[in-house]
């Protein structure tokens, strides 16, 4: 099965905060685009990843030529045609971007950034996406509005909190829910962007069978005391009882790409294995995973709201 998504990076702030610097990322058999984003850097409003950080909400490129795309050649090269990218504000301090690369016309799936300004409308529509070959489906999602508690987006919005949906065959939770069918999406994740007040942004991963965003999606929350995570929800696609398996466990600071998260504030992209308690390091062997992005998202106070987390 060829992935959704291609390639992730994590761009940091420089020491002095002035621009983004390469933080590290996922770029399978793409070395040479590797090697062309560890040189770059990118002030605010620069590029992707400095758009993102001036807007304060998440982008969508769908199209890199004649675009403020900065590595347009070395991507179109690798195959890269599309772009996401999902701010992380702690306050009103950048901690990261996160950057999301995906190509080939025969990719099925969906990123989407969903908006509700109070302004404009009573209920939340699509900002933008990126919808590979799936047009009838971009196009029901651009004529589609969700209510607070209502679909994906809705149950983000009113949650606060990410939201991870199994079952998208049920018409009371998904109202795309004939045309997700048709295209094979099967599982879902939307997570809050706190970071545009008063308007409120949901960016939403839709995975599709042929081409899955991501094998494993994993939500951890801080406990009671706030010194770890404790499991919040879950779903794999090589493991139907990984909520059984990770409902009792906690992961402590530096326990693995998401304990990791935890103790930094960070975005992590790394080996799967790496550095995990021997329960994670047993269930990430069984699935068969090789590498993970964790994400933390920040609540309006600063506090720690979840660390979501994939696996490919």
């Amino acid at each position: 099965m060829k992935p959704f998504i291609q390639v992730t990076e994590i761009w940091l702030p420089s020491a002095d905060e002035q621009t983004l610097e390469f933080g590290g990322g996922l770029y399978g058999a793409l070395s040479a685009f590797q090697l062309a984003s560890e040189q770059t850097r990118f002030a605010r409003g620069e590029g992707l990843p400095g758009k993102a950080w001036q807007e304060r909400h998440p982008i969508v490129l769908k199209d890199f030529q004649n675009s403020y795309f900065r590595r347009t050649e070395a991507a179109l090269a690798a195959g890269l045609t599309c772009g996401v990218a999902l701010p992380v504000f702690k306050g009103e301090a950048v901690q990261a971007v996160v950057v999301f690369l995906c190509g080939g016309d025969d990719n099925v799936g969906a990123i989407e950034v969903w908006l509700h300004d109070s302004d404009l409308s009573s209920q939340m529509g699509l900002f933008d996406g990126y919808f590979g070959s799936a047009e009838l489906f971009e196009w029901t999602s651009k004529h589609t509005k969700f209510g607070l508690g209502v679909g994906l987006p809705g149950l983000v919005w009113e949650a606060n909190a990410p939201v991870i949906v199994r079952n998208y065959y049920q018409p009371d939770r998904f109202l795309r829910w004939e045309e997700g069918q048709k295209i094979g999406i099967n599982l879902g994740l939307g997570i809050p962007c706190p970071y545009d007040l008063p308007r409120t942004w949901v960016m939403t991963f839709l995975s599709a069978l042929g081409t899955p965003i991501a094998a494993r999606f994993e939500v951890w929350i801080p406990n009671v005391s706030a010194t770890g995570l404790k499991y919040h929800s879950g779903a794999c696609t090589k493991n139907s009882a990984l909520s059984m398996e990770h409902a009792p466990r906690t992961l402590s600071a530096g326990d693995g790409f998401i304990g990791k998260t935890f103790a930094t504030g960070l975005p992590v992209a790394d080996q799967a294995e790496k550095n995990q308690p021997s329960w994670m390091a047993d269930s990430i062997r069984s699935a068969s995973l090789k590498s993970g992005v964790s994400i933390p998202i920040f609540n309006p106070d600063t506090s720690l709201n979840a660390v979501v987390a994939w696996y490919f």
